[in-house]
C-alpha cells in the first residue's frame, strides 16, 4: 500500500525483521487522542431476560462493571501488547449505550499529551468492556455476538484518521 510515492512498512520490525519496540524518543509530544467501538449482541430472549432484570445480573450491574473493566483495560494495555509502551493516560471514558434491546455499542476515548499514539489503549478498552459483557451475560446464552471491534478515529500523530460512514 504505497502513499504519495512511498510504501509504508511495518513499525514493530527491525532491519534483521526481528520484532522491536518503536523507539519514540525522538518524536514531538503532542496531544494524542484515540476513540474505538465494540458492539455486543445478545440473543433476543437473553436480552429481554436482561433488561427485565434491569441490566444486572448475580455478578452485578452489567454495563457499570463494564465501564470500569474498560478503562482498567486501557491502562494496562502495556501489560497485554507485547510492544505497547506504558503510557501515563490523562483521560479514559468509556460508554455503553443500548443501540436496541440486545445491542450494546461501547465507546472508548482515550487521551494523553505525549510521544506515541493511544488508539491501541482505546481498542483495548473497548474490547475488554464487550468481554466484561459476555462474562456477565453468558449464563443467559453462549450465542452472544462481539464485533465489529474497531477504531474510529485517532489524531495527535503524524497521520490523524477518522473512519467514514460512522
Amino acid at each position: 500500500m504505497a502513499k504519495r510515492g512511498r510504501a509504508r512498512t511495518l513499525t514493530h520490525v527491525d532491519a534483521a525483521r526481528r520484532p522491536t519496540m518503536v523507539d519514540v524518543g525522538a518524536k514531538e509530544v503532542t496531544l494524542r487522542v484515540a476513540t474505538a467501538e465494540a458492539v455486543v449482541t445478545l440473543p433476543r430472549a437473553a436480552a429481554l431476560v436482561l433488561r427485565r432484570a434491569g441490566e444486572r445480573t448475580k455478578k452485578g450491574p452489567v454495563i457499570d462493571t463494564a465501564i470500569v473493566a474498560g478503562v482498567m483495560a486501557a491502562k494496562r494495555t502495556h501489560e497485554l501488547i507485547p510492544f505497547c509502551h506504558p503510557l501515563a493516560l490523562e483521560r479514559c471514558k468509556v460508554t455503553v449505550t443500548t443501540a436496541r434491546a440486545g445491542r450494546f455499542v461501547i465507546r472508548c476515548e482515550v487521551a494523553l499529551h505525549g510521544r506515541t499514539g493511544v488508539e491501541m489503549e482505546a481498542l483495548t478498552g473497548a474490547t475488554v468492556a464487550a468481554l466484561t459483557i459476555y462474562d456477565m451475560t453468558k449464563a443467559l446464552s453462549h450465542d452472544i455476538a462481539i464485533g465489529p471491534v474497531r477504531l474510529l478515529a485517532k489524531s495527535g500523530g503524524k497521520r490523524d484518521y477518522r473512519r467514514s460512514g460512522r
